[in-house]
């Protein structure tokens, strides 16, 4: 073995709706420490998913988040590979934590690219758009297994 494991830490569920994956989603969205702003414009995002597809409940603005983040995880990804003085992009199948951890990021990034509106509603607008199989982080995945289609011819480097 070349170096240590690294040492996965426990993510503590949020305050409002006992979620570990909300928890996941403040802790991707937070920018220079600020927890409180970044837990803010979550749960905004989540009232605003609420009152646009009319549910009322915690658990059903959870079912659309954790269907958003279904529909934008990558099942394939392409890693570049030397292999005789050429590198390949070797198609992977990506393992379940960096599948939601992809998700989340290309959920937050593509909500950042939209200008005019408060973070909350850009945010609330990319989870409807995730739930609904459209918008940009699901393009952004079906792009990555596209890519990783298309050098299906080079899997044979993988080990």
């Amino acid at each position: 073995m070349r170096r240590k494991k690294s040492i996965k830490r426990e993510i503590i569920p949020d305050p409002k709706y006992n979620s570990v994956l909300v928890a996941k989603f403040v802790n991707n969205l937070m920018i220079e420490g600020k927890k409180f702003l970044s837990q803010k414009i979550i749960y905004n995002a989540l009232e605003i998913v609420g009152k646009k597809l009319k549910k009322e409940k915690k658990e059903d603005v959870l079912e659309v988040l954790e269907e958003a983040i279904k529909n934008t995880s990558p099942l394939l990804e392409v890693k570049s590979r030397r292999v005789g003085g050429a590198n390949y992009q070797v198609p992977y199948e990506v393992k379940g934590k960096r599948r939601e951890a992809l998700a989340m990021r290309w959920i937050i990034e593509s909500a950042k690219k939209k200008k005019g509106r408060s973070m909350e509603e850009r945010l609330a607008n990319e989870l409807i758009d995730a739930f609904n199989n459209t918008g940009e982080a699901v393009k952004k995945k079906e792009q990555a297994h596209k890519v990783a289609e298309a050098n299906r011819a080079f899997a044979h480097f993988a080990w």
